[in-house]
């Protein structure tokens, strides 16, 4: 009797309250955030808009973020802003990000790109709002509504795999970044579908980026982003 009220209550927890989402919708939303991954190659790799591009694609899917809530109050917690599982996504993350760290290290030594900074702390800081507003996007909407389209069936392999490839392309030309976030999108995209929860993926997003960028590509986003606009 516990066992089967156990499960009832396991899957009651994993279970959708939002009102029901036509395919049509999540069809729009994914071609949405196609759009802003070409913005992306626009503003921020042809006419170096990098700040004003995060600032307006921050403030731009807020808007829409409010706009949903507000005709869902359960929209939110559906999409992964929660904190109900917090611990649990946790303790999945967390030994993918000590391992992510360790092999940045080892790469960055053997290439001689480890390139320590104080730039990185506010990075640390900020980068991780940026970093769950594409994992929203991402791993939220892309692939979120993939695996939810009544339509196409698709399964969750399928999923996973076609959001890595999305989110890798977004990266292009950066090689390292390619192959980086192909890899973070992989493990992921498996472990949203299995618990949702944008906050520690957002979070992980952030810092692992952050040291990415300063120990293996060798390259400066606080300089390039933050101090054109000081100087």
């Amino acid at each position: 009797m516990k066992t089967r009220l156990t499960k009832y209550l396991i899957d009651f927890s994993n279970f959708s309250l939002t009102r029901p989402i036509s395919d049509k919708v999540r069809l729009l939303e994914i071609i949405a955030v196609a759009l802003t991954g070409i913005g992306k190659f626009i503003f921020m790799d042809y006419l170096d808009w990098r700040l004003p591009f995060v600032i307006m694609a921050i403030l731009s899917w807020s808007l829409y973020v409010s706009y949903r809530f507000k005709k869902d109050k359960f929209v939110l917690k559906d999409w992964g802003f929660r904190r109900d599982n917090f611990k649990n996504v946790l303790k999945l993350v967390l030994p993918f990000g000590i391992v992510s760290i360790i092999a940045f290290l080892v790469i960055g030594y053997i290439q001689g790109t480890l390139n320590p900074t104080w730039h990185i702390l506010p990075l640390l800081i900020t980068y991780p709002i940026w970093g769950t507003v594409q994992q929203f996007l991402t791993i939220g909407l892309v692939a979120g509504n993939l695996s939810t389209l009544k339509s196409i069936r698709l399964k969750k392999l399928t999923v996973i795999l076609m959001t890595a490839v999305v989110f890798s392309i977004v990266h292009y030309p950066s090689i390292w970044l390619m192959i980086g976030t192909f890899v973070l999108a992989l493990f992921y995209g498996y472990v949203y579908l299995k618990s949702k929860n944008l906050y520690v993926l957002g979070l992980f997003h952030g810092w692992l980026g952050a040291l990415f960028y300063y120990t293996v590509v060798n390259q400066d986003p606080f300089a390039n982003v933050f101090l054109k606009y000081i100087h």
